[in-house]
């Protein structure tokens, strides 16, 4: 059975339609990914510099404006960054951070 010429060039759209959809998805993907190690590799180095803050035996609290300015970050991005390696913040409403290992969360009676 041959195939008419209709069919053989719907068929061939159709085709190319599904490969550029799917080249589409390829390339948003990989972009994606290569924009998640950039990220990752340059919050590593803020994270040992958190950590190595908050660590620091003469500080029981680090004030947030103080963390963001070491390293060098927004708010949001230190927040984040903060949350990542095991810091909290104050209960009392105070910008300030320490380690839950070094100041675990107050037990409620």
């Amino acid at each position: 059975m041959i195939m008419s010429d209709a069919i053989w060039i719907a068929f061939i759209g159709f085709s190319g339609a599904v490969i550029g959809s799917l080249a589409t998805l390829a390339g948003t993907w990989l972009g994606h990914y290569l924009k998640q190690k950039t990220e990752t590799k340059k919050d590593q180095p803020r994270k040992d510099l958190l950590l190595n803050l908050l660590n620091d035996k003469a500080h029981e609290w680090r004030e947030l404006n103080t963390l963001q300015h070491v390293i060098g970050a927004d708010e949001a991005t230190t927040k984040r960054l903060l949350i990542e390696i095991g810091a909290r913040a104050s209960e009392d409403g105070k910008p300030i951070w320490a380690l839950i290992s070094r100041k675990p969360l107050p037990r409620k009676p």
